[in-house]
């Protein structure tokens, strides 16, 4: 993590941002993690956009990502739906016979400012440990 330097502004911003698929069905399997980090990278190539770290449990996505000060978080949350859904359903059209309504991501998400000094680290290793066996990790702990 380090300072971003643009044309008229410098910033250091992380961010926590997770939200479900739509009836929280579990259709983020292998195939579709890997579309995901694909598409993920393609977003970061059009907007100033940094995906730190992105984690899949099944049924919901974690991310956590450093972005430009000109966009909100809604914007950003906006702007990851709707390319991840077109591009999903492009790529996998039997998500279509899975999710009634044609949306891929649920309404709802959850957002929030992470600390470089404080929970950084926490978060980021939370984020990657979301899909693996409940054997392999433990719940991790925000504050001691």
């Amino acid at each position: 993590m380090s300072v971003v330097r643009s044309n008229h502004c410098v910033y250091d911003t992380h961010y926590h941002i997770v939200f479900p698929v739509k009836y929280r069905k579990a259709l983020l399997d292998d195939r579709t993690k890997v579309a995901i980090l694909e598409i993920a990278q393609e977003i970061e190539k059009r907007y100033e956009i940094n995906f730190e770290n992105i984690g899949t449990d099944g049924d919901h996505i974690h991310i956590l990502c450093s972005f430009h000060s000109k966009y909100s978080g809604s914007q950003v949350v906006t702007i990851w739906k709707s390319i991840t859904a077109r591009e999903l359903f492009k790529r996998f059209p039997e998500l279509r016979k899975e999710l009634w309504g044609g949306e891929f991501w649920s309404d709802g998400y959850y957002f929030a400012t992470v600390s470089e000094r404080g929970n950084w680290q926490v978060v980021s290793r939370y984020v990657e440990n979301q899909g693996k066996t409940k054997e392999a990790s433990r719940q991790l702990k925000l504050w001691n």
